[in-house]
């Protein structure tokens, strides 16, 4: 019987912490349009991330409380907070200047980098799938990022080296929140705001990207709003990755691409073209069959 309540516990736990990575996804497949807005307000991207998530960090600062009180800073926070900082800066700025799901499509090379990350950070063994889910995910950036005039895989731009740098802070993102286990999801989604504050303070003191805001009280709010959700979302996502195995919890989180790309298409007018949905398929492959190391790893 106890075995029975104890399997029970951990199906309900499972089943919270994937919804919590698709509440993510939601979020994540929509936020770029209110950085648009803020955008066509006159608010810079590096800008727009540092105050959102400063004010994350202020409320923060007051709902968690209590549970800041066992903080205590170590190298693996610090490295959480940095990778944090490329995550969602890499993010915002790829989305405000490229298509949205071709940004997407290249964040989640993910896969690609997880497999590398948690066999040298969490000694995860490589099955036989990994190999596969290399060569796979290899195979849709070529196809991407294919440049017939020059015969090469490389970025069209400066929006895809955003996409690809994210992609890979959220797989050592997602590698390190696993590995701190012992540290409550509030300090790991405040570290991850104050990675992305620093890091954006720092750029901004060093004249990349415009400092100045518009007075108009339509943007603060929006800031403010844009920095609420921030608080919500960053612990459902928190939840969701230290219960979910790293490979796993990048499939679940694949339905940010569908989110974004019925959001941009509505919102923008944007359509992928033929290349970005073959080369994108097979990355979403490599993702959905990443899971089966957890499963035979």
């Amino acid at each position: 019987m106890a075995e029975s309540q104890a399997s029970r516990a951990s199906r309900r736990e499972t089943r919270a912490a994937v919804f919590s990575l698709l509440v993510g996804a939601l979020v994540w497949g929509l936020i770029w349009y209110p950085y648009r807005i803020l955008r066509d307000a006159g608010v810079d991207g590096v800008l727009a991330s540092t105050v959102t998530y400063a004010v994350a960090f202020v409320l923060g600062l007051w709902f968690f409380r209590r549970s800041l009180a066992a903080f205590s800073l170590s190298w693996g926070l610090l490295w959480l907070g940095l990778a944090s900082a490329g995550c969602n800066l890499g993010y915002v700025l790829a989305t405000l200047n490229g298509e949205v799901v071709r940004v997407l499509l290249l964040f989640y090379l993910a896969p690609l980098w997880t497999v590398l990350l948690s066999r040298l950070l969490l000694g995860e063994r490589l099955n036989r799938f990994g190999i596969f889910v290399i060569a796979l995910s290899l195979a849709g950036a070529a196809t991407m990022l294919w440049q017939p005039r020059i015969g090469l895989p490389v970025p069209r731009d400066v929006a895809d080296w955003f996409g690809l740098g994210a992609g890979f802070s959220f797989a050592l993102l997602n590698v390190l929140s696993r590995q701190a286990r012992g540290v409550s999801i509030e300090i790991k989604a405040m570290v991850a705001f104050a990675g992305v504050v620093l890091v954006g303070g720092v750029l901004l003191l060093s004249g990349i990207g415009d400092p100045q805001i518009p007075a108009a009280p339509s943007a603060w709010l929006l800031i403010a709003m844009i920095g609420g959700v921030l608080v919500v979302v960053n612990l459902f996502v928190q939840y969701g990755l230290a219960r979910i195995a790293a490979n796993r919890a990048i499939v679940i989180m694949l339905s940010e691409v569908g989110f974004a790309a019925l959001s941009s298409w509505l919102l923008a007018d944007e359509a992928p073209g033929l290349r970005e949905w073959v080369g994108g398929a097979m990355i979403v492959a490599a993702s959905v069959f990443s899971a089966r190391m957890e499963i035979d790893g």
